[in-house]
Parts: C-alpha cells; sequence; structure tokens
C-alpha cells in the first residue's frame, strides 16, 4: 500500500478519518538517518491517536551543514513510509512544518524531547508552530524518550567526514569549541569595511539542447527560464553584510534599471554603495552562462566587458577613496582583472596604514592582467592555486614552496591558498596551517573564492587562530557551492548551524 501522499492526497485522507472521528497524529522532521531515537519517538507520538502522519523537510531547506542531507527526500520518504506504525508520509513546501498543519489541521502535533522547552528555540518555529496547531483546535505533545543525536552519529561515523575532517574537527573542539569561536564570530558586529571591486552581475540561463543544427555544425540550445545573481565584489558585500557593522562599497554600475533592482534585493540597509562609472557610456559587467537545465551543466559563456575607461577616472576613484579610508577598519580589495581597480590603489590604502585583505582572480578575460600580487603592503592575500602557480609561472612545484615564494616577494601578514577538493593551506611567516575541504558534491564552483575571502578577511582582522580562520573560511566557501552561481550569501545562522552540527 502507498503512504506516500502530496499535500492535495493526504487533505482528502483526512478528511474522510476525520468524518470517522479518527484523531490524526502529526510529526515533522528531517529524517536523514532514522535511528532508535527515532523509533521511540514515532511510537510515542502513534499513541495519541489513531493515524500517523510524518512530513519531511525537502532537501534545500536543510541547512544543518555542507553535505546534508545525506538521503535525499525521495530515499528518506521511502524508508519512513516502509515502517509499520506510520501511516502517510508527506513533504513539506517550507522550511519547517506550517504547510502541512494548515492541510492536515492534526489533532496532535508531537515533538521529542529536545523541543520541550519552547524559549531555548532561537529560530521560533516551535511557537508559530504551537499556535498554529491551537488555532485548529489541536494540542502540541512532546515526547519523553532518549533522545540521539543524527549529527553525533553521523560524524562519529564515515558517512560524511573522512579520517583527515574528522581529526581536524576534533582538534577544534579540543583547542576552542563551539562556544568560544561562536562568541568570536559575534565579535564581528563591530567591524566597518570598506569593499574594492568589479560588480558583476551573473546571469544564468536555463534550458535544453535540442541538438546539433541541421544545416551547420554547432549545438542548439532552447531557452528556458533566466536568472540574475550580484556576483563579484557585490558577492563580497552581500557574505559581509550579516556580520559586520557597516560596508562602504566602492564599485562601478551602469544604472540599468533591469539590474538595479536585483541590488536592492541583495544588498542590507548596512551596505552604503558608492557607484563609480568608469565612462559615461559605461554598461554593467555581465557575465551570461547557459546551462543545462536538468544537470545544471555549463555549457558555454557569453561575456559584456567594459570596453572604454574615461581619462580623469583614476582621480574621481582617489578622490572617492580618499573619503571612504578614514572611516573604514578593514579594506577587502578584490581584483577580477577588468582594468576598473587603478595600478596604484593599493599604494594609496596602504600609506594610511590600514588592514588590507586582498584576493586577485583569473577568468577568460583577465588571464593577462595579473598584478595585485605584485604590491608588498598586504595583510593578507587569498588566491587560488591555480592562480598562484599562473602567477609564479610553476606548475611543477609542491604548492608550499611557490607559497614561500611569493612569500618572500611581497612580505604579507598571512597567505591563504584554496586548492578545491584538496582544502586549504594558510601560511602566516612561520607556519604552514592545513584544513580539509568540506563541500560535498557541489554544484558549482563560482563565488567559492568571494566567500571564503569575505570571511577569512574578518578573521584575519581579529587575530582569530589559523585554524579557526581557515575552518570558518572553508565552511562558507562549502555553503557558497551548494547552490547556483552567487544565488545565495552566508549568513551567520548557516554558519552558525555549520558549527553546531560539526562541534557539538
Amino acid at each position: 500500500m502507498n503512504k506516500i501522499f502530496s499535500k492535495k492526497e493526504i487533505t482528502t485522507k483526512i478528511n474522510l478519518l476525520k468524518k470517522n472521528n479518527k484523531k490524526i497524529v502529526l510529526c515533522h522532521g528531517v529524517f536523514d538517518l532514522v535511528h532508535y531515537g527515532h523509533i521511540l519517538y514515532l511510537q510515542s507520538a502513534k499513541k495519541f491517536g489513531d493515524f500517523l502522519i510524518v512530513s519531511v523537510t525537502r532537501d534545500e531547506f536543510i541547512k544543518k551543514g555542507t553535505g546534508k542531507p545525506i538521503f535525499n527526500l525521495d530515499q528518506r520518504m521511502k524508508y519512513l513510509s516502509s515502517l509499520s506504525l506510520v501511516d502517510a508520509v508527506v513533504a513539506s513546501t517550507v522550511a519547517s512544518s506550517e504547510d502541512v498543519i494548515k492541510s492536515v489541521k492534526p489533532n496532535f502535533y508531537v515533538k521529542g524531547p529536545d523541543y520541550k522547552k519552547v524559549s531555548d528555540d532561537k529560530s521560533k518555529k516551535i511557537i508559530l508552530e504551537k499556535k498554529l496547531v491551537e488555532s485548529f483546535g489541536g494540542k502540541i505533545k512532546f515526547t519523553d524518550d532518549i533522545s540521539f543525536s543524527s549529527s553525533s552519529l553521523i560524524n562519529s561515523s564515515n558517512l560524511l567526514f573522512n579520517e583527515e575532517q574528522k581529526k581536524f574537527i576534533s582538534d577544534i573542539k579540543k583547542k576552542f569549541g563551539y562556544n568560544y569561536i561562536l562568541s568570536e564570530v559575534s565579535k564581528f558586529k563591530k567591524i566597518k569595511v570598506l569593499v574594492l571591486g568589479e560588480l558583476i552581475f551573473d546571469n544564468y540561463i536555463f534550458g535544453n539542447i535540442v541538438g546539433k543544427s541541421g544545416k551547420e555544425p554547432h549545438l542548439v540550445f532552447e531557452t528556458g527560464k533566466s536568472e540574475y545573481y550580484v556576483g563579484g565584489s557585490g558577492a563580497i558585500c552581500r557574505h559581509l553584510q550579516e556580520f559586520v557593522r557597516k560596508v562602504d562599497y566602492l564599485s562601478n554600475f551602469g544604472n540599468e534599471p533591469h539590474l538595479a533592482k536585483y541590488l536592492k534585493i541583495n544588498f542590507s540597509k548596512n551596505v552604503s554603495f558608492k557607484n563609480l562609472k568608469p565612462s559615461s557610456n559605461f554598461t554593467s559587467i555581465i557575465k551570461l552562462r547557459y546551462l543545462d537545465i536538468k544537470s545544471n551543466y555549463k555549457m558555454f559563456g557569453a561575456y559584456s566587458l567594459p570596453k572604454k575607461i574615461d581619462q580623469n577616472y583614476e582621480i574621481k576613484y582617489y578622490n572617492f577613496l580618499s573619503k571612504l579610508i578614514a572611516k573604514n577598519d578593514l579594506i577587502v580589495a578584490v581584483d577580477y582583472g577588468h582594468g576598473l581597480i587603478p595600478e596604484n590603489t593599493m599604494n594609496k590604502i596602504s600609506s594610511k596604514n590600514k588592514f588590507i585583505s586582498a584576493g586577485k582572480q583569473i577568468n577568460s578575460s583577465s588571464i593577462i592582467s595579473h598584478n595585485m600580487l605584485n604590491h608588498n603592503k598586504l595583510n593578507l592575500i587569498s588566491i587560488n592555486e591555480t592562480e598562484l602557480r599562473y602567477s609564479e609561472k610553476n606548475n611543477k612545484e609542491k604548492i608550499e614552496t611557490l607559497i614561500l615564494n611569493l612569500y618572500k616577494r611581497i612580505k604579507p601578514k598571512t597567505i591563504i591558498v584554496t586548492r578545491g577538493k584538496n582544502g586549504s593551506i594558510l601560511y602566516s611567516g612561520s607556519k604552514f596551517y592545513y584544513c580539509p575541504a568540506f563541500a560535498v558534491n557541489p554544484i558549482d564552483k563560482i563565488g567559492a573564492g568571494d566567500a571564503m575571502l569575505s570571511i577569512t578577511s574578518l578573521c584575519d582582522y581579529k587575530g582569530l587562530h589559523p585554524s579557526i580562520t581557515l575552518m570558518l573560511g572553508s565552511l562558507a566557501a562549502s555553503n557558497s557551492v551548494q547552490s547556483i552561481g552567487n544565488k545565495f550569501n552566508t549568513s551567520k545562522s548557516q554558519l552558525k548551524n555549520n558549527l553546531e552540527y560539526i562541534l557539538k
């Protein structure tokens, strides 16, 4: 008998049961790794009524840590439906169980013992769910069964973390712990940041490959939905805005009305955007990427790049910059190689004795322009291994040797090199620190470096231990690659969930 229902189907089923005076019980959760504690919970819940419904959180709403869920929605629902004590399984269409509660109107909504102290629930979801259940004449109940942590079971197994990752996490737990790291992250709120670099709009066009053209040797692409994401230095602002007091943002925008709305949607009120057009006819940088809608595989790209810069642009830039430097504590400069950051910008900042964090990225349009790494007054440099090897013109030496060469040449206080699936390395002038990668099955690698630079800049400015700096940056990067492009920015709640998941 099929126990998996759509919301419409479960509503019809419940109406019939209630006509026969049956008591409806609802449970809700992720149920990624079903264990003995879950069985006890469901057994206790079933005692409250006649018909037990389990609603399940969809994959896209699970923010408990990178790599979660281990089992997808279909697998989790099928497993639950195989349990004899479960009468029906339904997927929630939102992040909580509110939509299912509205459809089911249960007589009893049952939660486990961990939720009994409602005041501890900082998300306030339990309070909202309780009010909603009671508005339909139902009651919320809590079980008294033994509680088990799915996260602890997963972390202690090899289901998600390998031995290198488990050792790194264990060392962080012993030396620092969850509460200490969280308290340090909360101190970021006092920082005032200036962000410099190119604003880039990523336009993702999803569609289907129809096939090869009948007359010419090229593929035919049927376009579907189109989405814009704020990328480049705009992504840096988005990652920073939840963590700090204020963000001043100096960049270039063509004032296109159809793009302006994306800035409004993506930037918080604490982001102050200073727009400086390099020329009167400047149009914003747009990077189009065409993707197969089924696999998210990138087929090809088309870039709209700046073509001309006015002669007085550099003077205007420094006039803007001079007013902003004094107001801020930390300066994050990232150069994407489109010639919009004047050559002597870093010297101008350095003369003011500010903490400077810098990133330089190579892409198809800027591969011959790679000069920020020649500046010798940087506090932090964050760079991808491929970009470092290109800069050093060396593809054979150990990565540590290249890091030392870069350090000897420009002597920054800290160098961070990201290495994709091989994790990241931090060199502080006396010692190398290593952090494994936490991303599992990345969807899109674009934006990972921006997330890494944003969070590690805050950590390094506050003087956090290199291992904590690498871990927080790696978690931010791993969250970034779990979605298409720069669709989502790193949030405090997400980073907190990551830390809680791996450290508690």
